[in-house]
């Protein structure tokens, strides 16, 4: 085993973000966020595309954008469209380089809910200028996510009902079936792109039904089989 070198630094190193993990007291510590664009085809013509199968596209986000299960979320500052997306979320436990599809799932830790918040004008902005989605995709705050469940508990999830509701009404409800790259797939392309290693999760695409949320909004979200995700848009502070 390598020795660990240990630093001094100049300020306080950052907490490490983390998620829980159903049964268990210890956590799951956050290393990366990697998003899937436009994988349901109804969200793809909702959002103005052509959702034919060609290769899936990734974004990301900070590992500190992470929002724990229960917390309160601050609306952002820059934007009056924060949109919800509720997604299936993959939470990798094994390292993965150039895997194929068949063999992707043997690196998969659990899955999650999330809900993959989006300033929704200024990803409008960026498209226009083909610019990229940072600002739009990985601010502070943007990245909330329910109790993470290993493979062990709840299987793999290839289908299933995906929802969520705002103040107690759906705005959106698709079925995990309907994605258009499978979770393997999503592992495939993206472990060509990057190694991936346990701590990283991927958010896998969300169905149609994007919207707005504004301060006072309680949003619920949910994938059968998994624990749900719950949280509140409140104004403008630091989270509690």
């Amino acid at each position: 085993m390598a020795e660990q070198t240990l630093h001094n630094y100049v300020f306080p190193a950052p907490p490490q973000p983390s998620v829980a993990i159903a049964g268990d007291t210890e956590r799951f510590p956050v290393r990366r966020i990697f998003c899937v664009g436009r994988n349901y085809a109804e969200h793809a013509r909702e959002m103005g595309n052509d959702p034919d199968r060609e290769p899936p596209f990734f974004f990301s986000k900070p590992a500190d954008s992470i929002v724990v299960d229960g917390a309160c979320v601050p609306y952002p500052g820059a934007t009056d469209k924060l949109h919800h997306e509720v997604e299936l979320v993959v939470a990798i436990g094994k390292t993965a380089s150039a895997v194929s599809a068949h063999e992707a799932l043997n690196h998969v830790f659990g899955y999650a809910v999330g809900n993959d918040l989006t300033r929704r004008d200024l990803q409008a902005a960026a498209k226009r200028e083909g610019r990229p989605w940072d600002t739009a995709k990985g601010f502070d705050h943007s990245a909330p996510i329910a109790t993470i469940h290993p493979v062990s508990d709840c299987g793999h999830i290839t289908r299933g009902e995906i929802w969520l509701k705002v103040n107690g009404d759906t705005r959106q409800r698709g079925d995990i079936s309907e994605l258009i790259w499978s979770v393997p797939e999503v592992i495939e392309h993206l472990s060509a792109l990057y190694t991936l290693e346990p701590g990283d999760l991927i958010f896998t695409g969300t169905p149609a039904g994007v919207g707005p949320l504004v301060a006072g909004d309680y949003v619920e979200a949910g994938v059968k089989g998994l624990s749900p995700l719950r949280h509140d848009i409140i104004a403008t502070q630091p989270l509690a």
